[in-house]
């Protein structure tokens, strides 16, 4: 269904279109927000109901031609560089789409909270909320505008950074600058953070709990090139890694290749900050191994070279194929998750969990600030807490000395080209793609560096031809949907 305005009204929301004794009657009294509960319960919304994956990984240097698989318009295009002719599930512009849903859910329960006679009895919710709201504008903004950059940014197009409740049929926006829209960010971000209680939820995995948003934090001030904020704020989320990492070459050996997806994103996993469960095809019935620009046999050589690199060592990660060699995978999204129409239909909408933030991450995030920062040791000890929990046989907690990160081995990974400061961040990113694998979080680092792409074009059996997609180009940032130029917003970067 085509929508006029740049976001969906929540049901929360009331719309004000003329006068008249039908509209002095109360609609519904469900649309009243009367108590912190309800507020809560309208939050649930305030999270993007939507799946970045598909076309993530697809743009990233994780994805290959394998010649053959499912085609689907939002693995294909984006693997092509091209515009995504749907608005379909997993779609840019269905993300789009969600994550203003998100915001206009977060403005009705900040607009709640505001006009409460108790205010002070909503902290938890307004916290919830301007997080919330600070999370899916920086989703946004990182997709469709161009990395955050102090020399750029003041002049760089960002997104509509959206306060208040919709409450006409066709609002105006700009998309101001993407320093605004950081600005933005940081406020709301600093305001929330302390508002967070833990307490305040029934499923915590399931809301910004105080673990998410500190990972958020940290997440949003390595974007933003503040190493020593990204370090304060990582500690914050995750104090002591070793028994939040995901237990790779421990407990998940007895999982199998057919129950570790449903393990993978369960509440009960320490390594899952923050969860999302939406409508999604990439996860359902293993799309995301089976389509066509996805993971080859060449590609996971690549990735994922045995003997790990510096370290040494096999990689404990769980691999398989499936239908066919050309297919490999490791099988960690949950793929049976589905929601009948109705309870005698036969169909329906796939589902998939997703987290949206993992202590994974946050390790990752603060070794890459500890190194700007000149902490070395630091940042190799936080890796080698992780490498003991990702190589075959090893000890969680006590990596064997022969297996040990050190400056001198990182330097050699990199024949002595590069400076400790940068090879060790190189290596970090070599990391963090490996660990991230159909999750589409490679292309985010590859957005930050401005890491070239280059992707081949099998005809055939053969590489034909190849697309290559660097630094400068403009097909690196999503194309905002023709659907906000009735908001007024003309440059939709394509």
């Amino acid at each position: 269904m085509k929508k006029a305005s740049i976001f969906f009204i929540t049901t929360a929301a009331v719309l004000i279109t003329g006068c008249g004794k039908y509209l002095e009657k109360e609609p519904d009294n469900r649309a009243k927000l009367t108590d912190p509960k309800k507020v809560s319960q309208l939050l649930a919304s305030a999270y993007p109901l939507a799946n970045y994956m598909a076309f993530t990984e697809a743009m990233s240097d994780n994805a290959d031609d394998k010649g053959q698989g499912q085609v689907e318009p939002t693995n294909q295009s984006p693997y092509l560089f091209e515009n995504v002719q749907t608005t379909d599930q997993d779609s840019p512009d269905n993300y789009w789409n969600e994550c203003y849903k998100a915001i206009a859910a977060a403005n009705e329960g900040l607009a709640a909270c505001d006009k409460a006679a108790n205010p002070d009895e909503y902290k938890k919710q307004r916290g919830e909320a301007l997080i919330a709201r600070a999370y899916a504008h920086y989703m946004l903004v990182t997709l469709y505008a161009k990395p955050y950059d102090v020399a750029t940014a003041g002049t760089n197009p960002g997104v509509p950074y959206v306060t208040e409740p919709e409450t006409v049929v066709i609002k105006q926006y700009e998309r101001h600058t993407v320093a605004y829209v950081y600005d933005m960010i940081e406020k709301d971000l600093l305001a929330g953070l302390p508002l967070i209680d833990d307490a305040a939820y029934d499923k915590v995995k399931y809301h910004f709990n105080r673990s998410a948003s500190n990972a958020f934090a940290a997440r949003f001030y390595l974007s933003k090139r503040d190493y020593a904020k990204v370090v304060q704020y990582a500690t914050a989320s995750v104090p002591n890694f070793l028994p939040n990492l995901r237990p790779w070459n421990t407990t998940y050996q007895t999982y199998g290749i057919n129950n570790l997806p449903a393990q993978y994103q369960r509440t009960s996993e320490a390594a899952n900050l923050l969860l999302v469960s939406c409508p999604t095809l990439y996860n359902y019935g293993l799309s995301y191994v089976v389509y066509r620009y996805a993971l080859s046999n060449d590609k996971m050589d690549e990735i994922l070279d045995n003997s790990i690199s510096v370290t040494g060592g096999s990689w404990s990660f769980i691999l398989g194929y499936v239908g066919s060699q050309s297919n490999p995978a490791i099988p960690k999204l949950n793929y049976t998750d589905f929601v009948y129409e109705t309870p005698t239909s036969n169909f329906g909408v796939g589902y998939g969990v997703i987290s949206l933030f993992t202590t994974e991450e946050v390790l990752f995030n603060k070794a890459e600030a500890n190194t700007y920062l000149g902490n070395y040791d630091a940042a190799i000890n936080d890796l080698n807490i992780y490498m003991s929990t990702r190589i075959t046989g090893a000890t969680p907690g006590a990596l064997a000395p022969a297996r040990q990160i050190t400056e001198a081995k990182v330097l050699a990974h990199y024949n002595g080209t590069l400076p400790i400061k940068e090879a060790l961040v190189a290596y970090i990113l070599e990391l963090k793609r490996a660990e991230y694998i159909h999750e589409g979080m490679r292309w985010f680092d590859m957005l930050r560096y401005n890491i070239p792409v280059k992707h081949d074009i099998n005809n055939g059996g053969t590489t034909g031809t190849s697309i290559t997609i660097d630094a400068n180009d403009k097909r690196r940032q999503l194309k905002l949907p023709d659907g906000v130029k009735l908001s007024g917003i003309t440059d939709l970067n394509r």
